[in-house]
């Protein structure tokens, strides 16, 4: 029985200061996508980007809700939840 991927939350920092939350099921090539100009229309002209913050969660729909709940939050909540795991949102 083959086990059910696993879902990624995120949190990026770009180049302009600004910060994106996605999910992906593929973080590292997720990443890489971002950093290449690939990735999403908001990032694709603000990269390079500095993952800040990722989530493991068990399913799609977890990580959509907890992404649709990061997403409502202001600037210095991310920037809260990020230093929480050791990440300096600032450089």
């Amino acid at each position: 029985m083959l086990a059910a991927p696993t879902w990624h939350l995120y949190i990026l920092r770009c180049r302009d200061g600004t910060y994106y939350t996605g999910i992906t099921n593929d973080l590292e090539q997720r990443l890489h996508d971002h950093n290449h100009g690939q990735g999403c229309r908001y990032t694709k002209y603000r990269w390079p980007v500095r993952l800040v913050y990722p989530e493991t969660l068990p399913d799609r729909s977890s990580a959509m809700k907890r992404e649709a709940q990061i997403q409502g939050w202001s600037r210095q909540k991310k920037e809260r939840l990020a230093q929480s795991r050791g990440a300096s949102p600032r450089r």
